[in-house]
């Protein structure tokens, strides 16, 4: 089932459970891919790599804003930012877990034939173009570096 039936059903679900948040945080995330696919007009609809990217750019943003909360002492804005993660992040594929992600990083030099940190962005390449949906960019830049010896 594609991300977008996905919403659309889980939304239907929520919808007859009376679930206020989850269908505001539904409602939130099909508004936001419609913006998405009416600015990749004219176009094709964003396919499902974008939709992911979509999802982590907000879950992203959300625990920003969590954190902030934090510090402003609004722990009511900060349970619903996080509950608003939660429903996001269960559209995301399972990220890799640190053993499966310096297997990754090992690999993917091996492929490249980097051999120091200039070469880094070769690495990084590989890793984009194999483990994307899978692997958090962030946390695997400076994996690579330290392989490379950086």
């Amino acid at each position: 089932m594609s991300l977008r039936d996905r919403f659309t059903a889980e939304l239907k679900t929520a919808m007859l459970a009376k679930d206020a948040a989850r269908v505001s945080t539904l409602r939130m995330i099909t508004a936001k891919l419609k913006d998405t696919d009416i600015a990749a007009r004219p176009g094709p609809p964003v396919d499902e790599a974008a939709i992911i990217a979509m999802l982590r750019g907000m879950s992203k943003s959300r625990a920003e804003s969590v954190a902030m909360y934090r510090q402003g002492a609004r722990e009511e804005l900060a349970a619903k930012e996080e509950t608003e993660i939660a429903v996001i992040e269960s559209f995301l594929p399972q990220q890799m877990d640190d053993a499966a992600m310096a297997a990754a990083v090992d690999a993917a030099v091996a492929e490249s034939g980097a051999t120091s940190v200039k070469e880094m962005g070769k690495v990084m390449a590989v890793l984009k173009g194999k483990h994307a949906a899978v692997l958090d960019m962030a946390k695997a830049g400076p994996m690579v570096k330290a392989r490379l010896g950086g």
